[in-house]
């Protein structure tokens, strides 16, 4: 049951979005362009790394929610699961391995990230902006996940996960709360 009284017991972000847009409608904004704007990284692998950000932090709500929309973008179903579990033995292309082991010091240790980590980014053929788009879908998670936890929104079901993931595909994140979409 979430927090808020003035919630519904299956509330999620739109709860809290809708409720403030004059905050919300420029997070909308903000998650449409670096989900789905230009990038080295494609939208599914975004949603990847942000799926893994809050598996790792062991937020169930957006997990559930973000491992659908990646697998909804074409990700192998149960690769973030084998990311989680074992990022070295896990059959990802090699070239992500790094990038997922700077995604997973600042998720769990940030004050830990250093040149060498992000060196091997870059050795492994990633740019300094497929970097910062890894970072910022990092901080965008985090930002989520203490959204999430704060209100006390418990976790909806693969099911509801998996529909709403394909909306969230068919019309990215702005649109997906058409309350926000409209404003400016």
């Amino acid at each position: 049951m979430p927090f808020f009284k003035s919630h519904p017991a299956d509330a999620g972000p739109p709860a809290v979005f809708t409720a403030y847009p004059e905050i919300y409608q420029h997070w909308a904004r903000m998650g449409e362009a670096l989900m789905n704007g230009p990038s080295p990284l494609t939208p599914g692998e975004r949603e990847m790394i942000a799926a893994y950000v809050v598996g790792l932090a062991e937020c169930e709500f957006a997990y559930v929610a973000h491992s659908a929309v990646a697998y909804a973008w074409g990700i192998e179903d149960g690769l973030i699961e084998k990311l989680i579990a074992d990022l070295d033995g896990a059959p990802v292309d090699d070239r992500f391995k790094p990038l997922l082991a700077f995604v997973r010091i600042l998720t769990l240790t940030p004050n830990q990230a250093t040149q060498a980590d992000a060196d091997a980014v870059f050795d492994a053929g990633w740019d300094e902006k497929a970097l910062h788009d890894a970072i910022a879908v990092t901080a965008r998670m985090c930002f989520m996940q203490r959204i999430l936890e704060g209100h006390g929104f418990t976790p909806m079901t693969p099911e509801r996960a998996q529909e709403r993931a394909e909306k969230r595909v068919k019309l990215g994140y702005q649109n997906l709360y058409p309350e926000l979409a409209d404003s400016k």
